[in-house]
């Protein structure tokens, strides 16, 4: 425990003397995934109403966030790790499985521009096993961009991958992803915010593909110890698309630690 308090502290004192940067500041480099900081965001996701019982998925995501900085632009690496809680769709009640899922990694390289983008590959590995994943090893190209005039933030990032090696007994994959994003700051570190995750898969029949959620939400910056950056937010979606077995609803929170990568380098 003493160890963790120390750590703790040295993080404080690191991160108030390299920031040196407003709550306003901070909440919109958090707002964006290109930003030349390291993030550590802790998202869950409650997606309800699922099958003839309305049971509820629940998958925690631990998604850290890396830059690498080159002489000309940024490599910017990103680690999705889902933690599901699936439920017997079967039944009223029971749980199915619960655990790691099929973990995600990208890398953007993102080049010196007035307008800020990145591209790279997206990779997916079949951690999942055989109740929580694909069991398929899956890759494709992703691509990010924004744009921050004044108080505003918009950008999308887009990928899609396709299977090519794991269990032969299991489907394909080929599927995308598209997050639009926009984001307006509000002052003292507030902001309003809309980040839809929209999905299709490719294999499915006509009608079974698209997963289309419209709503928002909206978080605070804040200043834990008045030095480390804690951004709080959440969001509640409606499915206005999607396959007929799927949620209606999708819920989520997010706890994002903001650092900068300065503070692993070597005095």
């Amino acid at each position: 425990m003493k160890s963790l308090i120390c750590l703790f502290s040295a993080i404080l004192l690191a991160t108030g003397t390299i920031y040196g940067q407003s709550q306003e500041e901070l909440s919109k480099q958090a707002a964006n995934p290109l930003a030349n900081l390291m993030s550590f965001p802790f998202q869950n996701n409650l997606n309800m109403n699922y099958g003839p019982f309305n049971r509820n998925l629940n998958i925690m995501n631990f998604q850290p966030v890396i830059p690498f900085g080159l002489k000309k632009g940024t490599i910017i690496t990103r680690t999705i790790l889902p933690f599901m809680k699936i439920p017997d769709f079967s039944s009223e009640t029971g749980k199915y499985s619960s655990g790691l899922g099929d973990m995600v990694l990208t890398a953007f390289y993102s080049p010196e521009s007035s307008v800020t983008w990145g591209i790279g590959p997206v990779l997916e590995l079949p951690t999942g096993g055989r109740k929580r994943g694909s069991q398929k090893w899956s890759a494709g190209p992703s691509f990010v961009i924004l744009v921050q005039p004044g108080d505003w933030t918009f950008g999308a990032l887009v990928n899609n991958a396709w299977s090519f090696a794991g269990n032969e007994d299991r489907s394909d994959v080929n599927h995308m992803l598209f997050n639009a994003f926009i984001v307006l700051q509000l002052g003292n570190g507030w902001y309003v915010n809309s980040a839809p995750i929209i999905t299709a898969d490719w294999t499915a029949p006509s009608g079974q593909q698209w997963t289309v959620p419209v709503g928002g939400g909206g978080g605070k910056l804040v200043m834990i110890g008045g030095r480390l950056p804690l951004n709080l937010q959440s969001q509640i979606y409606y499915n206005v698309e999607h396959p007929d077995f799927g949620p209606d609803w999708q819920w989520r929170l997010q706890l994002q630690i903001l650092l900068p990568k300065s503070i692993l380098s070597k005095k």
